[in-house]
């Protein structure tokens, strides 16, 4: 008997023991206090995005004065390596990417750098170049949409922007509060280009006395004998009449004034995209949180300082909110879930503790490892400066079976020993010290299975390394755990009186013992059939994991529906706007939903927007899942069948689910997605029509889709360079007066209570109707012997289609098919279709049709998991060779764990499982697990061998001792994670996959070491021995 064992200091020092697990539980509390709240760990995709707007300007002329300069300039960025472009009109996306390992704050000062060289060959007319991270942390935490019923929407776009929205901007962890959306007020000056025509004045005139004329002049200072003061010439107009009565020219002895030639109005800006929610028009405003900020508590501080504005009487009784997102919900709702798994499981595997042990002293010892271990992990997560998320927790619901693992062994050692010797510290050191070895090479086994998975990077090690360190470190503290805590109060529990539960529950252990002995030893005469029985079913299991039914996450039923809406060339806004108010109302009247968020005409992006007429997205918030009876697909479904009868003709509805919003497999926003790269624009479109009707044939495929399909109007102008040179018009004229006719310039500001507002020169509406009408347009007035000079006298105007979007990859054109998956179908299924159609597809020489992310990232994630599943096989079988400074015995336990894989096979094919990267973690981890169950059962035979029995007893004694504890570490591990494995709530979706690995595995795994592992032990230990005996002989 080892006295100075850990177990032995334990037993006599259960005072010490007690208080250092006191210590823990409360530094673990403490700590869990301190633990930031968010959906999921930290993501920071290694890419950096440059973004330029220039409303109006349409995509052709915007790639070439925008798109390629970016382009030039930020392909040098060090240790790029890729560069995609989008532009569309009035806005131009630059993403760049870089590998996983890169320092992503160190690539956007470069990229940063590269930016402001870039700036120099770019239009002025741009808005300021935004570069970001893209970072999940920046999308909105919460998303408003401000409705009033007695304001004008100009009134309450300003009260929002100048009163409601600052008072969130200094709210704890918030980093923005952006306004978009409503009408802007403005001061139009609308010219009457007769009048200036015939009086010989141009828009030149105009924009000259507006931008020398109002604005204040410093003039100088004065100096006294005693004091000095500066002095400053007040030349800013003051109110509308001060416009008015503006001179800007002066006329055969008559001062012009600008109301002469022209209307001014105060206004507002026009109209290009409407906002709404829940049918009502409105304001948007977005919270987004600091990166570091949590994102429940930004959250409940922005309705905290909601609840003080309601209180104060400082927003207004007129005014509505309607939160159209808000993170914090199905974070909060997803947390619970996984803490009811946890504490559920906890609750099952202590009711199978007790179901074998019948005595409750006893399995409240055991259950202490749970939150004693749990209490740990909340520290070491403090320390390691992880938050506390659906991963961690989740890691906590599935380990937490396997938390009492070691303490049931070392328990029922104890408790055998103490039954045998009357000496309560001598059966408690021995029992303790003759399972020590066997639970350190266990929890060994078990780490060393997952650790690896702790260093590779990628999106897979962002989203599940937490997952691995919170599961690690548990086993980690219920291992410190079983062999103190456990011996020094087991050693306390002695005299345990026989109740009429605990003699049913141990006579029925008995004989189950029993009878499994006395199967043990038949099943050695038939040993090569018992294991041709293993290995003929671990061949039916094997197409199953090569069925190409894999997908890399899976989905996350949130309820949040992406609706794009998209119309037929040259549709107007009003035309969307209609057709986008019946959708609407679709979705309005289905009991499931909860709001829907609507966008006519374009994006709004912080105080930016993207304008495109012929487009408008809806956002449908369903209600949780724990109240609605209907999926999100399914719901999807039901609405397509809904619209379909309303016949919309020329408009195109595609529906997807959104998912958690900051997790993308691939760089786009669908799932499956085809590059076309070639030289000619015409024949990329034909070849991607093409392509994509082949698309559409496959089954499972819906959504599909290209990005040169979408096309819209566009003027186009020809200059005849002579007669414009011999008027001395130039390109920057033309431009200049073709801006002011369509969308108007801001040539100034007015002040109003501190408020500056943008005055634009605009011509009326109903001048410019038609392509004809711009030859209308006046360049310059009549001069000497000269008549007025209008567009159509140098200009030749006509109307040609041109595409929405182009895309550029690598800085080459691309065309972008893109797909959804349908219900039932998976990635893998879809991938290899696709595989099939690219290989019967001709392309003409220089065009290329080529993967965009989805088949790479899928690939990507099944060589790293096959990787990460033969090092941790290799990992194990080095522990234990360690461990037993032998490598027969770690071969026989090794060679049980591929067994395991048919139980996986039959949870996949039985419950239509796809193959995900949950679950080759759970495979993963298995690796580690299943080997517990052998490890004891091989150590004990040993341990029997030693006391000088032969092969086959030592085989029956150890199954009929072992069989107690391998039952109960088994069920406990699996009961424990069965209210995970069942996937109820929101978020649970992510890690059922594993836990319904984990639990089919282990399940079966039980079966293999009861069985395959005592017939693998002994035919080999009876060969080494035949050859051991040989050796002697022929000696």
């Amino acid at each position: 008997m080892n006295k100075s064992s850990i177990a032995a200091w334990s037993i006599r020092h259960p005072i010490g023991v007690s208080m250092l697990a006191l210590t823990v539980v409360i530094i673990g509390f403490f700590s869990l206090t301190r633990l930031a709240i968010d959906l999921l760990p930290q993501i920071i995709y290694p890419e950096v995005r440059v973004r330029i707007i220039d409303n109006g300007v349409p995509a052709s002329v915007l790639e070439d004065s925008v798109t390629r300069q970016l382009e030039e300039q930020l392909a040098i960025t060090e240790d790029l390596i890729g560069i995609q472009s989008h532009t569309e009109r009035g806005i131009a996306t630059v993403d760049l990417s870089f590998d996983y390992g890169k320092d992503i704050d160190i690539a956007l000062r470069d990229a940063s750098t590269r930016l402001d060289r870039a700036k120099r060959f770019l239009p002025d007319t741009i808005d300021p170049p935004t570069i970001y991270k893209l970072d999940p942390s920046q999308i909105p935490v919460m998303e408003f949409v401000i409705s009033s019923e007695l304001r004008g929407e100009t009134e309450l776009r300003s009260w929002v922007d100048d009163v409601f929205s600052k008072w969130f901007i200094n709210v704890s962890g918030v980093a923005s509060a952006e306004v978009g959306g409503g009408l802007i007020r403005e001061i139009q000056v609308i010219p009457d280009q007769q009048r200036l025509a015939g009086i010989g004045l141009s828009y030149k005139d105009i924009i000259d006395a507006l931008q020398t004329s109002n604005k204040d002049e410093a003039m100088g200072r004065l100096q006294m004998p005693a004091h000095e003061i500066t002095g400053r010439i007040t030349g800013r107009l003051k109110d509308i009449n001060d416009i008015k009565n503006l001179a800007i020219a002066h006329n055969a002895g008559n001062t012009v004034y600008l109301s002469d030639v022209a209307q001014i109005v105060d206004t507002h800006v026009e109209e290009r995209i409407k906002v709404r929610a829940d049918g009502v028009s409105g304001v948007k405003l977005s919270i987004q949180k600091q990166p570091t900020a949590n994102t429940t508590a930004v959250v409940e501080a922005v309705k905290e300082r909601l609840d003080w504005l309601k209180a104060q009487k400082i927003l207004p009784d007129d005014v509505t909110l309607t939160t159209v997102s808000d993170q914090s919900i199905y974070i909060v709702q997803s947390l619970k879930n996984a803490s009811w798994s946890a504490i559920t499981g906890a609750f099952l595997a202590m009711a199978v503790v007790y179901l074998f042990l019948g005595n409750l002293r006893r399995t409240l010892i055991i259950g202490s490892a749970i939150p004693i271990a749990i209490m740990f992990t909340f520290v070491l997560m403090a320390l390691g400066g992880l938050t506390l998320n659906i991963m961690t927790l989740g890691g906590l619901a599935l380990g937490v079976g396997m938390l009492v693992d070691n303490t049931i062994v070392m328990l029922e050692n104890i408790y055998r020993h103490q039954r045998e010797n009357t000496d309560s510290f001598v059966a408690s050191t021995e029992g303790a010290n003759e399972v020590t070895s066997a639970i350190i090479a266990s929890t060994s086994t078990n780490l060393s299975a997952v650790l690896p998975f702790l260093f590779i990077g990628g999106l897979t090690g962002l989203l599940f390394s937490e997952l691995i360190f919170t599961i690690s470190a548990a086993i980690f503290a219920s291992m410190i755990i079983a062999v103190t805590i456990v011996p020094a109060y087991a050693a306390k529990v002695t005299n345990i009186k026989t109740n009429r539960v605990r003699h049913v529950i141990d006579s029925g252990v008995d004989r189950l013992q029993r009878a499994y002995a006395s199967s043990i030893g038949a099943l050695l005469r038939f040993r090569w059939l018992v294991i041709l029985s293993f290995i003929i079913g671990l061949g039916f299991s094997i197409p199953v994991f090569l069925s190409g039914k894999h997908i890399v996450l899976p989905n996350l039923d949130n309820g949040n529906i992406t609706v794009k809406i998209t119309g037929d060339t040259g549709v107007s806004l009003a035309e969307m706007d209609q057709k986008t108010k019946l959708i609407e109302a679709l979705f309005a009247k289905q009991a499931e939903t909860e709001t829907v968020y609507s966008l006519v005409g374009g994006s709004v992006y912080g105080r930016s927007q993207r304008e495109t007429p012929s487009e408008a997205s809806i956002t449908v918030q369903l209600k949780p899942l724990s109240v609605r009876q209907i999926s999100s697909g399914d719901w999807i479904n039901r609405m397509d069948k809904l619209i379909a009868e309303q016949q919309l003709a020329g408009f195109d509805v595609r529906m997807t689910q959104r998912g958690i919003r900051g997790i993308r497999t691939n760089k786009g926003d669908e799932d499956i997605s085809l590059r076309l790269q070639g030289a000619n624009e015409i024949e990329l479109k034909k070849l991607a029509d093409d392509i994509a009707e082949k698309m559409r044939l496959i089954p499972g495929i819906t959504n599909v889709a290209h990005s040169a399909e979408d096309e819209q109007f566009e003027l186009a102008m020809t200059i005849d360079r002579e007669r414009a040179a011999s008027l001395g018009v130039n390109l920057q004229d033309i431009k200049q007066a073709t801006q002011i006719a369509l969308q108007g310039v801001v040539v100034s500001d007015y002040l109003d209570d501190d408020k500056s507002y943008d005055i634009r020169l605009k011509l009326a509406e109903n001048e410019i109707k038609s392509p004809q009408d711009m030859e209308s347009i006046l360049l310059f007035p009549a001069k000497d012997n000269t008549g007025p000079i209008y567009l159509g006298t140098v200009a030749n105007i006509e109307l040609l289609k041109s595409p929405i979007s182009i895309l550029r990859d690598n800085q080459m054109r691309i065309v972008e098919l893109t797909a959804s998956l349908s219900d039932g179908n998976t990635l893998g299924e879809a991938l290899n279709s696709l595989s099939e159609l690219r290989a019967n597809i001709t392309l003409p020489k220089g065009y290329t049709l080529y993967d965009g992310g989805s088949q790479k990232a899928l690939q990507d994630q099944q060589r790293l998991t096959e990787v990460l599943l033969l090092l941790a096989l290799f990992l194990v079988f080095v522990v234990m060779a360690v461990q037993y400074e032998s490598l027969l015995n770690p071969l026989i336990i090794i060679l049980s764990v591929p067994f395991s894989a048919i139980g996986i096979a039959l949870a996949i094919d039985t419950l239509a499982l796809p193959l995900s990267m949950p679950v080759w973690l759970g495979m993963i981890m298995l690796v580690g697990i299943v080997v517990n169950n052998a490890i004891l059962l091989v150590e004990y035979i040993e341990i029997e061998r030693d006391t000088g029995k032969d092969i086959s007893a030592s085989i029956v004694a150890a199954a009929r001792l072992r069989l107690r504890p391998i039952l109960m570490t088994t069920l406990s591990t699996v009961v424990g994670m069965i209210p995970l494995a069942l996937g109820w709530g929101e978020g649970a979706e992510m890690l059922q996959p594993l836990a319904v690995t984990v639990v089919w595995g282990l399940t079966f795994s039980m079966l293999v070491s009861l069985l395959m592992v005592p017939v693998m032990y002994h035919l080999l230990h009876s060969f080494k021995t035949r050859n051991k005996q040989k050796t002697l002989i022929a000696g």
